[in-house]
């Protein structure tokens, strides 16, 4: 599949893959917010705490099925697997100034 994810996107998902969980942190912008089902964090440092939860010591895996982009705004469903388990994840984005500056997660 080709993508047209804007590049903070497609940076996030390769960093993720590569478990390089610092790399994933530099996509969002200084005050981003994540929704992670409910639980919302903003701003890097909160991320880096979440992200430390999800990304460190766990193999994750984000297999892009479908991808939606319109102008600042990406969705995409995804596979995502950690630790032998996997689930299918919708994931919607924010971009502005070339930062992720929202990202929702539901299942």
């Amino acid at each position: 599949m080709t993508s047209s994810l804007p590049e903070p996107v497609a940076r996030l998902i390769a960093a993720a893959n590569a478990g390089d969980a610092e790399a994933c942190i530099e996509t969002f912008a200084v005050d981003a917010t994540v929704n992670d089902r409910g639980r919302v964090v903003t701003g890097r440092d909160a991320i880096r705490a979440w992200a430390d939860g999800h990304l460190r010591g766990a193999a994750v895996t984000v297999d892009v099925t479908a991808e939606i982009t319109t102008r600042e705004h990406a969705t995409v469903t995804a596979t995502v697997g950690r630790g032998g388990a996997s689930a299918r994840v919708y994931l919607s984005f924010t971009v502005a100034d070339g930062l992720i500056s929202d990202m929702t997660i539901t299942i």
